[in-house]
């Protein structure tokens, strides 16, 4: 059981990390996207 609680424990912190950072590029990319799509119909 102490086996688990450590593999979650070194695991579980960099998935959150991650997600986290994929969460905030996510509005920086629908940002840039929106920018190019609007360039392209000048």
């Amino acid at each position: 059981m102490e086996e688990w609680v450590r593999i979650i424990q070194e695991i579980g912190f960099p998935i959150v990390v991650s997600f986290y950072l994929l969460y905030r590029i996510e509005a920086k990319l629908e940002a840039i996207h929106a920018a190019l799509v609007s360039m392209n119909h000048q």
